[in-house]
């Protein structure tokens, strides 16, 4: 199988071209190794996938059309798995231009590209974000997404209806898949284990939002690279539901298109993540309680039920095993670049 991955500099596309490499698949990676966060973790992820001749890397933004048409015609691509994106809530407010460049303007070249390539199967990582101000937990696929709290959510969902008007117009089977809380070893420098990790191995005080009262649905990376190999044989089929008890598939009814929560419905309150994070590192956390920021919700909990019934599978790593990969990443990671 050949693939098409944007975003294999990133900490989830590094994984599933790993992933996909290790059995036998041939990966084309696009990224544009942005300086979001330091270059050299990107640069470290794209050198250890390069060390199989079954990956081939080209760097280049995905708002340059031509460069990224020229790439896929480069993969021949039988999948294509769309995971760049300008990431983190926060950083939405205050360079918003950032997300309407990578996340619309260059998710919509990747469906142009999906438009001409016509693939088996087309994926776009979506977020948890959208579900912004829900009430109702847990988040279902089908439940209205229309208010999100922040412009990293907007485009997210913004992208989500282009896909499917494209999915309508032109055919191109395309599953949308909303990330809750993705960590594990490799994960982002701007996410809240790696600063907890590294704050507390400094012995600098921990910034803990919403005085500690949030819960996340924590998905680790294996368990999710693993739900997304299993959707890519997976793709969806007009009149073709899934059908299982209690679930309400999200097909829509008139193009080739659906939406899958990857997460393992479990929500997990902040404080007992930190606590699994001293038990990995033994050492206790300086707290520092703040309230909660903009863009922040209070709860994160994912109905599962779809994936479940698609794949056969459900994410289901414990948090404190799951701190603990990646907390042993860290130390030998920065070890190496010391």
């Amino acid at each position: 199988m050949r693939v098409f991955i944007t975003g294999t500099a990133g900490f989830i596309g590094f994984q599933l071209a790993r992933r996909l490499i290790d059995a036998g698949h041939t990966v084309v990676g696009y990224d544009a190794m942005t300086d979001y966060y330091d270059r050299r973790l990107k640069e470290a992820r794209h050198a250890i996938l390069a060390r199989s001749n079954r990956f081939s890397a080209v760097v280049a933004r995905l708002e340059d059309a031509d460069r990224l048409g020229e790439a896929a015609d480069m993969a021949k691509p039988d999948i294509i798995v769309h995971l760049a994106a300008q990431a983190g809530v926060r950083y939405s407010i205050d360079n918003p231009q950032a997300y309407v460049d990578a996340n619309l303007i260059g998710s919509f070249n990747v469906l142009e590209v999906a438009r001409r390539l016509k693939p088996r199967h087309l994926l776009l990582a979506s977020t948890s974000s959208v579900y912004g101000g829900n009430a109702t937990m847990p988040f279902a696929e089908v439940d209205k997404a229309d208010l999100p709290i922040t412009l990293y959510a907007a485009t997210k969902k913004a992208m989500e209806a282009m896909a499917h008007s494209h999915a309508h117009l032109f055919g191109v089977p395309t599953t949308c898949f909303r990330f809750f809380t993705v960590y594990g070893p490799w994960g982002r420098p701007d996410m809240a284990l790696y600063k907890f990790v590294d704050a507390m191995l400094a012995d600098r005080p921990i910034d803990i939002y919403g005085e500690g009262r949030m819960k996340r649905d924590f998905t680790f990376i294996d368990d999710l690279v693993e739900a997304v190999v299993r959707l890519i044989d997976v793709p969806p089929v007009v009149g073709a539901p899934v059908s299982a008890a209690g679930v309400t598939d999200s097909l829509s009814p008139v193009a080739p298109y659906r939406v899958v929560n990857i997460a393992g419905g479990t929500s997990v309150g902040l404080i007992d993540f930190i606590e699994a994070i001293e038990a990995a590192l033994g050492k206790t956390a300086r707290r520092n309680l703040l309230p909660m920021q903009p863009g922040d919700v209070r709860e994160t909990f994912a109905d599962h039920r779809l994936l479940e019934a698609l794949t056969g599978y459900r994410p289901a790593t414990p948090v404190a095993a799951g701190v603990k990969a990646f907390v042993d990443w860290y130390i030998e990671y920065h070890q190496t670049m010391n």
